[in-house]
């Protein structure tokens, strides 16, 4: 074979790839099209979801609680996150990888305490208005 042969001849399995993803796209995009249904009406159009009809707009109030919830999930599974990968490699990184962990997770405390101080993890405002409230009351001179 010669030199220019050789060398197409890499790139054949390449090509084949490529024509099969283009294919695999069109095929994705163009079988829905023939094979969905094509009938409109009122009941088509309204969302469903879980067997349920909705009820209600989607634009409804949602307490920040459930968003502070949501926070501390993403903070504490990346904190995990970390944590498993140290656990992984607990041999290989030895003291040095020991101390930094421990600096994590005290960093992290310290940041959990805070929050706590400040109320931030107080779920009733009540609570929260009283304990204000008692702090700015100046003491009364008797």
């Amino acid at each position: 074979m010669t030199a220019g042969v050789s060398e197409t001849a890499q790139y054949w399995a390449l090509g084949i790839f490529f024509l099969g993803i283009i294919g695999m796209c069109a095929f994705m995009l163009a079988a829905p099209y023939f094979l969905g249904g094509r009938a409109w009406g009122r009941a088509k159009n309204e969302p469903f979801e879980s067997g349920i009809v909705s009820q209600g707009g989607a634009r409804i109030r949602v307490s920040a609680k459930f968003y502070l919830v949501a926070m501390f999930f993403v903070i504490f599974d990346v904190e995990a996150l970390f944590l498993f990968a140290y656990a992984i490699s607990v041999r290989e990184s030895g003291w040095t990888g020991f101390i930094e962990v421990v600096i994590f997770i005290v960093v992290l405390l310290v940041g959990l305490f805070y929050l706590w101080r400040v109320g931030g993890l107080d779920w009733a405002p009540e609570a929260r208005k009283r304990r204000l409230a008692a702090r700015q009351t100046p003491p009364s001179d008797q």
